[in-house]
Parts: structure tokens; C-alpha cells; sequence
């Protein structure tokens, strides 16, 4: 997957401090405990899924493409109606990115989203016949398609052990220690290299859902996390205080 960043030497905990994640910067897990985490995913979810909704690749491509800045759930609003009508590259250009705007105007960014989208099965038909490609040098050439939503593809509809960085996976990796990096590309290489084999196919999934439902931005819900005994983060967040009995 490209050349690995270069891991600068760190100094000891101590003498860096802690930053805002409430770790020492840099910190990281052990390979032991990276293996941990990971069996612990398994076992309480041995099969994770996207939780966009769709029929096949395309409308995969379609949906992960509607979803950046934008979350599933308004995504899998839309897209019914959407793919009634537009479930393949022909029948989105016959749409008319008119009538594809109106369709998508409750997600953010819908505008830009219908013209990368019309333009994009436009490609499609062109240049590959109608089909989603399977690499991602291909899948990027697309308009709309950045280095995620191949990753995205890849995995779910080819069943290639790529990895997605989101927002919600990006955090999770450096709050916890698993993976930190300054930019999701390096996150990503990071986790690449040490997530064990076995487990890399299913690993974005349970990191994204992780940081969606526990490990929160403002607030992680700590005290029920699943490897709240592994991760580097500190202080640990509290469980909310109940009221007392009357």
C-alpha cells in the first residue's frame, strides 16, 4: 500500500506530557494489546456491516458517496426513492441531475453531490462499461470518489481488506493508542500494519461503530467501553451520576 511513514524515535511518556486527547502523543498500544482489542471486536461482533443501505455495487458507490459530511442514516432516507427510479449508471443519467438534486436535497452538500454523481456514472459508462471497478486506482479517477469511499467499495462490495478512515475512526485510533497519526492516510497505513490479518477486513467497521456509539467526540462513554481497561486515554469519563432514591 505504499511507502510506510517513517515512525519518528519517541521519548518516554514522562517527558512529553499529555496532550488534549488526555494521552501522551504518540502513545502507543503493544502488539499484544492491539490483538486484544481486536478479539474482543470479534467476539462481540463477528459479523460488523455498513449501515448504509444497498442493492450493489453501484448503489454502494452511490450511497458512500452521498454520506461524506453527511451521516447514514440521511442517506439511507433518500436513497429508497433515489434507487426506485436511478439504480444503475444509465438510469442516473436519465434522471437528469435536476431531478437527482431534488431527490438528495435533505443531505448536505446535495448540489455538489448530484453533479459528481451524474458526472460520475457518465465515467462509469464511458470508461468502464457500466461498471464499478474493483481497484482503487480506478475507483479514484471518478468524480466524488476520494481515497475512503474506494477504500469503502473495496471492502464491502469486493471483499478486500482495505480500510476506510472517517472522522469516527481517526479519533478512535489516536484516542485509544491503536494507531495514532497526524493525517487519516497515515492512520490508515499505521493500522495496515499492525492489525493482524485476520481481523483487517472487519477492522474499519468496528472502529467507525465503536467511535460512532461509545468512543464519542465530546463525550466517550467510557464506562461501559469494551477495552476501556486497554486504551490510552485518560482521564476515563465517568458514568453519568444517577439520582438518588426517594
Amino acid at each position: 500500500m505504499g511507502v510506510q511513514p517513517k515512525i519518528a524515535k519517541r521519548k518516554p511518556a514522562k517527558a512529553r506530557g499529555r496532550g488534549k486527547s488526555g494521552k501522551a502523543p504518540g502513545a502507543r498500544l503493544t502488539e499484544t494489546q492491539i490483538e486484544e482489542v481486536f478479539r474482543r471486536f470479534q467476539a462481540m461482533s463477528p459479523h460488523p456491516k455498513t449501515e448504509l443501505r444497498y442493492a450493489d455495487p453501484f448503489t454502494l458507490l452511490v450511497a458512500v458517496v452521498l454520506s461524506a459530511q453527511a451521516t447514514d442514516s440521511s442517506v439511507n432516507k433518500a436513497t429508497p426513492d433515489l434507487f426506485k427510479e436511478a439504480d444503475t449508471p444509465e438510469k442516473l443519467i436519465e434522471l437528469g441531475e435536476a431531478k437527482l438534486t431534488e431527490k438528495i436535497k435533505t443531505i448536505g452538500l446535495y448540489r455538489n453531490k448530484a453533479k459528481n454523481l451524474t458526472a460520475l456514472s457518465l465515467k462509469l459508462i464511458q470508461d468502464f462499461h457500466g461498471k464499478v471497478p474493483d481497484t482503487r486506482e480506478a475507483l479514484v479517477t471518478l468524480p466524488g470518489v476520494g481515497r475512503k469511499t474506494a477504500n469503502v467499495v473495496l471492502n464491502v462490495a469486493f471483499g478486500q481488506a482495505t480500510i476506510a478512515v472517517d472522522t469516527h475512526l481517526f479519533r478512535v485510533a489516536n484516542r485509544t493508542g491503536l494507531a495514532p497519526g497526524n493525517t487519516p492516510l497515515d492512520v490508515e497505513l499505521t493500522l495496515d500494519r499492525v492489525v493482524p490479518e485476520r481481523y483487517k477486513h472487519n477492522c474499519h467497521h468496528w472502529l467507525i461503530l465503536h467511535g460512532r456509539y461509545m468512543c464519542k467526540a465530546r463525550k466517550p462513554e467510557c464506562w461501559r467501553c469494551l477495552i476501556n481497561d486497554i486504551c490510552l486515554y485518560k482521564p476515563k469519563t465517568p458514568p453519568p451520576k444517577t439520582p438518588p432514591p426517594r
